[in-house]
């Protein structure tokens, strides 16, 4: 440790570190704009210009290395009169477009300058212009002559999203920040540029001249998406979400948000929103009132009950409804008689029931801290987009990072050893692994794996969990998803036990985990797979799209169109074809509830606006519903009652739900050998914007990139055995379904993989997310 003097103050500092750092210790303000905590130091503002005693000049406290002894004034005459200087040059060419500037108010410039800034400028000559640019649907560059090139938009680019969408170009006065010709920028984290932006030169496209910062309420939440659950801050004007900001929370997405969690607050305000409950009579669709549509579910499912029995019930949610609203949603469906209650709608492998409760085995900040990790059918950047930015964050301090999955995506960050196999082959690779650890360590493999012979990949994946302090095995969204899933997650934890690892999940929705907690799964009843596959007389739809949140839609959509009594609880009017009554119930944002993120952290929220329209919050309407239909224990008048139900405590953050949380089974690993058939077969992705109700009805976010309609991604060779190149359309058959998508060529896909994505309007008509498939040159 370094002792140095700032203003006065005395302060001890780690050798290294930077005079800034030291400054914001002890509490003392520097002015700057290039200076982040997060991103490198460019000192090229200059801003933060400081008196050093015995330097002959002024020195950027931000790139001054402290020294033993050394005494630091930030606010004498020659610092200010530094500090002075500076602004007067960043202001020489700064438009004055302060009112209309969307920046205005909580703009470090403007603030800075009423501190440091002349009275007036001294600069005569014309200012420069810089052309509009465009860079995508999300971000505005129409006013980069606001610029001030501290460049932290182009160093976010570079050391947090993992790739340099931005740079700098010409020099000199001629300097400006720009895209790459002819690009947009499509990173999924590149919302976080226009808050690094100390200027108004950066803005958000969809926010644009919306609204003052001052005219903004400022409401905490959480997200619904992604299993991280990011802290929100919900600004709000006349009743209606305006804008989503990170708020900052070091333990769960330090001061980031992707731009899933960013931009998706335009699904809140979709045309598609139901305000108002429906019933369908004869054929057609009448809005009624609250107490004729719970009467007439509840009378429905009476008669149901009576004339075909209790099993004949089923309620499917998605895993992003909140806890009280699982947690009442099984009470019902258990009160009705019935156990077909589930929300993990696109699993497929329920061998583990009773056995485990998924989560991601470790801390956010521990998984970041890994040095060691091996990733098992995860599309980490897509699905899970600031938990790869902290494992993109460890890759730079020498994690290496392996991975089995079907495809060899770009995640943006170095990976040591790649096995690239057929879904149907992910179990083998695995067997590989374990016989690879067991020879390593001189140990016996688990019994079966006699005559296995670990190829050079599994031996280098081997060799690299059983070096190094901290690992992580984890299992992705993919490996979930996937049929044989138990049977993974036992050589996985085989894996991961024999090497000291960490095990968990990396769990795909907001309230995957709370899902169990809330005790939301079957425990001798039907589970979402059952569900549909022995179509019910019933169904009860929380939150939930069948069509796109299902693992098998066609059975989904077939099951639906055959039952007497469809319910559908949705803030959006869909299933009108199969649904028999809707019931308008509040997102996230119109609601209180829990969120159970994927290192089991609940955290509590209250609604931001209030319910649009007859919407009502869930919890309330499955409470008048238990009412109605005389089940006890219904007698809720806060939704803080249901969480002391479920977690014991009033407040979220205070519950520990350690004990409730496990990934480790009893199961036996089974060896598992290449299969030889060379049948071909589907890997689906969930695309990053598809991925729930809310996301799916974000405008902006439906015109970026990762929204275009997906593409049908087959091997070379199979492209050369359909005599087909890229961009040719295909006819892709599966189960019942078909659908005609454009071809994408890829070189690393394995022969017999077709890779063609799930949740998107022009795949929804085919079967599994995985199975077997085929194809027809049209």
């Amino acid at each position: 440790m370094v002792e140095i003097e700032i203003d006065g103050k005395k302060v001890e500092v780690q050798e290294g570190s930077m005079v800034m750092d030291a400054a914001n210790k002890v509490g003392t303000y520097i002015p700057h704009f290039c200076y982040h905590k997060k991103l490198s130091i460019a000192a090229n503002c200059r801003m933060c210009l400081v008196e050093v005693e015995k330097a002959p000049k002024p020195l950027p406290a931000c790139a001054t290395p402290v020294t033993n002894g050394m005494i630091v004034r930030s606010n004498s005459d020659k610092a200010v009169k530094a500090q002075k200087s500076v602004m007067e040059f960043l202001l020489i060419n700064h438009p004055l477009d302060c009112p209309i500037c969307d920046q205005g108010g909580e703009c470090q410039l403007q603030d800075l300058a009423v501190g440091y800034g002349p009275a007036a400028s001294r600069y005569e000559e014309e200012k420069r212009v810089i052309d509009p640019k465009d860079a995508g649907p999300l971000i505005s560059m129409r006013e980069m002559a606001r610029c001030i090139h501290c460049t932290r938009c182009v160093r976010f680019g570079q050391e947090i999203a993992g790739v340099m969408e931005f740079g700098m170009l010409n020099r000199g006065e001629h300097s400006e920040i720009t895209t790459f010709v002819g690009n947009s920028v499509d990173s999924e984290l590149s919302g976080n540029m226009i808050d690094l932006c100390p200027v108004g030169a950066l803005t958000s496209k969809p926010f644009r001249y919306t609204a003052r910062t001052w005219e903004l309420s400022r409401r905490r939440s959480v997200s619904p998406h992604d299993g991280l659950g990011s802290n929100l801050m919900v600004q709000v004007k006349g009743g209606k979400v305006m804008r989503v900001l990170p708020l900052e929370n070091e333990a769960v997405n330090e001061c980031w948000l992707s731009d899933k969690d960013r931009f998706s607050y335009e699904g809140l305000n979709h045309e598609d929103r139901l305000t108002v409950p429906m019933i369908k009579q004869d054929g057609k669709w009448i809005e009624t009132d609250w107490q004729t549509a719970l009467e007439y579910v509840a009378h429905g499912l009476r008669n149901i009950r009576h004339e075909h029995g209790a099993d004949s019930i089923a309620a499917l949610a998605a895993p992003y409804s909140t806890l009280e609203e699982l947690s009442l949603l099984q009470k019902l469906v258990r009160g009705l008689g019935s156990d077909n209650i589930d929300f993990r709608l696109r699993q497929s492998d329920f061998a583990l029931d009773g056995k485990v409760t998924p989560w991601l085995g470790m801390s956010i900040d521990e998984f970041g801290q890994v040095n060691r990790a091996f990733l098992i059918g995860s599309f980490l950047r897509k699905d899970h987009p600031l938990l790869a930015a902290r494992l993109r964050h460890a890759a730079k301090r020498g994690t290496k990072v392996s991975t089995l999955n079907a495809t060899d995506d770009d995640h943006l960050l170095p990976i040591a050893n790649r096995l690239i196999k057929a879904p149907s082959d992910w179990l083998s690779a695995l067997s590989e692994v374990v016989v690879a650890i067991a020879a390593a360590k001189g140990i016996a493999a688990p019994a079966g794996f006699d005559g296995i012979q670990a190829g050079e990949i599994a031996k280098a994946i081997a060799d690299s969990l059983l070096s190094g302090e901290r690992k992580a095995v984890v299992l992705g969204n993919s490996a979930a998803q996937h049929p044989q899933a138990s049977q993974l997650h036992a050589a996985a934890q085989w894996i991961a036990q024999q090497t000291d690892a960490k095990f968990g999940y990396l769990t795909e929705a907001a309230n995957t985990v709370g899902g169990y907690i809330a005790n939301a799964v079957p425990g001798k009843g039907a589970n979402a797979i059952q569900a549909f596959a022995q179509p019910r007389k019933a169904y009860v739809l929380m939150h939930a799209e069948p069509e796109y949140d299902c693992y098998d839609p066609q059975a989904a959509r077939s099951a639906l169109q055959q039952a007497e009594m469809v319910v559908v609880m949705s803030p959006y009017k869909h299933g009108t074809e199969y649904a028999d009554v809707l019931l308008p119930i509040a997102p996230f944002s119109e609601t209180a509830g829990t969120f159970v993120n994927c290192e089991g952290r609940a955290q509590g929220f209250n609604g931001t606006v209030k319910p649009l329209g007859e919407t009502r919050p869930a919890w309330k309407v499955l409470r008048v519903l238990g009412n109605l239909l005389d089940i006890g224990g219904f007698n809720y008048d806060t939704s803080e009652q249901i969480r002391i139900e479920v977690l014991g405590t009033k407040l979220a953050e205070e519950a520990d739900l350690s004990s409730k949380l496990n990934n480790i089974a009893s199961d036996a690993p089974q060896a598992a050998r290449p299969s030889a058939d060379g049948q071909l077969e589907r890997i689906a992705d969930v695309p990053i914007y598809f991925s729930d109700a809310i996301v799916r009805r974000a405008g902006s976010l439906q015109q970026t990139t990762d929204a275009k309609a997906p593409k049908a991604h087959i091997s070379a060779l199979l492209a050369e055995q359909l005599g087909i190149g890229e961009g040719a359309q295909i006819k892709v058959l599966q189960g019942q379904g078909t659908a005609v998508v454009p071809v994408a060529i890829d070189a690393k896909l394995p022969a017999n993989v077709i890779r063609v994505a799930a949740a998107h309007p022009s795949t929804i008509g085919l079967g599994g997310m995985f199975g077997p498939i085929s194809v027809e040159k049209i």
